[in-house]
């Protein structure tokens, strides 16, 4: 399950609109989300709260053959309430746990409010084997930000590692430079955009098709390209490395199935990579991933879905049985079905010759005595006031977007969702997320269909509460 920290995380990076998509790191992203979930292991649980816009904190406690825990705290010099529900009863569902994250408009940018020296620090205390891990992000201008990262631990090498990151953005592309004091690693990788949002196409909404004068949405994918690569080098083993990756991933104008492509290189190992994720629905979505190696003729394939469950849908709807009961004394005329020579003969039915409705009595008029008057009697009609539709607020996510509702977008649709994924060594991970009460929970196990005495491989449970 998503930590509580992370979700805070994106938060501050959304109050301050920088854009973790245009980075080479997040490339794959989204496939990673459907192919690699982590499954829990043992029992898992996670106090959290959002003390105050500025300040969170969060208590974990878990057993696996032995109990051990951690304790987080996170500062940010923004206000992070209005960009983050923190009640776990409240939060929705969709936001927290979808795999499947579309990228964002870059010029939705321009409407954020720019940065002014904005800082997030977080730290984080494992126990009990004392394992601190650290983060500082500090956003100097609208375009550029500094990421500091250190983990101390005994069991590594020098007690620890420090991690150092540039990252410059301009929208139509961003270059990340890294030092790392584990191997004194030196990287560089960056990203470039190009069609889509970025060369100023029409959007399919506004397009017009030419010769008819009528508006209409072209039969076509909207979307937009990346491509980049990162090289990186240790000056202490004398050893580099480098990829190259492009994408393609439609954009929320696109008013066809969303989709997102991927294909990375690495040219010193050999190895070729091509992913494949798309939402089949508005509740699934599918992704494929396949590896080969041009050295040794390798190849590895793995395949994950994702199904969100509706609220009610396993249960009975009153609402729907009461008014299935007030139209049962309504008389319906059942649609006629094509006979079986019709359908041999790919054609539709002659039409039925129409009835003649029946003569309908007149009903008898109110006998009113001639001593009374009847129009003294009756109080005169009201007249018809057409009340104005209120106006719904705007969801959480549309806020974040700088738009208003969709049709049926609401902010808590849904109740949980099953993830599941399989891999060439025949290995499966499934795992249920939702949320019971004001309680997160999260399901899961690892699947070995290669050993059938003991399949399960492991297994646990996770449960949040956030206030």
């Amino acid at each position: 399950m998503r930590e509580f920290m992370d979700y805070i995380q994106s938060a501050f990076y959304g109050a301050t609109g920088w854009d973790r998509d245009n980075s080479y790191s997040t490339l794959n992203a989204t496939s990673d989300a459907l192919l690699h979930f982590p499954t829990p292991r043992g029992l898992r649980l996670t106090l959290s709260s959002l003390a105050t816009p500025h300040f969170a904190t969060a208590y974990q406690l878990g057993t696996v053959g032995v109990v051990d825990g951690s304790v987080s705290y996170l500062y940010s010099t923004v206000p992070l309430d209005y960009h983050a529900v923190a009640q776990s009863e409240k939060i929705p569902l969709h936001r927290l746990l979808q795999s499947y994250a579309p990228l964002s408009e870059l010029e939705r940018r321009n409407k954020t409010k720019g940065a002014h020296q904005d800082i997030l620090a977080y730290g984080r205390l494992y126990l009990p084997t004392s394992m601190l891990e650290a983060l500082w992000v500090k956003r100097i201008s609208p375009t550029l930000q500094t990421q500091v990262s250190a983990v101390s631990d005994q069991t590594l090498r020098n007690g620890g590692t420090i991690l150092g990151m540039v990252q410059y953005d301009r929208r139509r592309y961003g270059v990340e430079g890294l030092l790392s004091t584990d191997g004194g690693l030196l990287g560089v990788r960056g990203l470039y955009n190009f069609g889509g949002d970025v060369a100023g196409s029409t959007s399919p909404i506004n397009a017009q098709v030419p010769g008819n004068g009528t508006t209409h949405e072209k039969d076509r994918i909207y979307g937009r390209f990346s491509t980049g690569g990162e090289l990186y080098y240790g000056t202490l083993n004398k050893s580099g490395g480098m990829s190259l990756g492009v994408r393609f991933a439609t954009l929320p104008s696109h008013k066809g199935t969303p989709l997102t492509a991927t294909m990375t290189v690495n040219p010193l190992m050999g190895t070729l990579s091509w992913t494949y994720a798309v939402m089949a629905g508005r509740h699934c979505s599918l992704a494929t991933n396949l590896d080969f190696n041009v050295y040794s003729y390798e190849s590895a394939w793995s395949v994950g879905t994702e199904l969100w469950r509706r609220k009610g849908d396993w249960s009975v709807n009153a609402d729907v049985d009461g008014g299935t009961a007030q139209l049962s004394s309504v008389p319906t005329t059942p649609l006629p079905q094509r006979s079986f020579q019709a359908k041999l003969e790919w054609r539709v039915d002659e039409p039925l010759p129409s009835l003649d409705p029946p003569e309908l009595l007149p009903e008898p008029k109110p006998h009113v005595a001639p001593e009374l008057d009847a129009s003294k009697l009756l109080p005169a009609p009201e007249p018809h006031v057409t009340s104005e539709p209120t106006a719904k607020p705007r969801t959480f996510q549309a806020k974040l977007d700088w738009r208003q509702n969709q049709e049926g977008e609401d902010e808590d649709l849904y109740s949980g969702v099953l993830k599941a994924r399989l891999d060439h060594h025949w290995r499966i991970g499934l795992l249920w997320e939702g949320r019971i009460k004001s309680l997160l929970f999260s399901l899961g196990s690892g699947i070995d269909l290669r050993r059938p005495d003991s399949p399960f491989r492991t297994l646990g449970l996770e449960v949040q509460f956030s206030s």
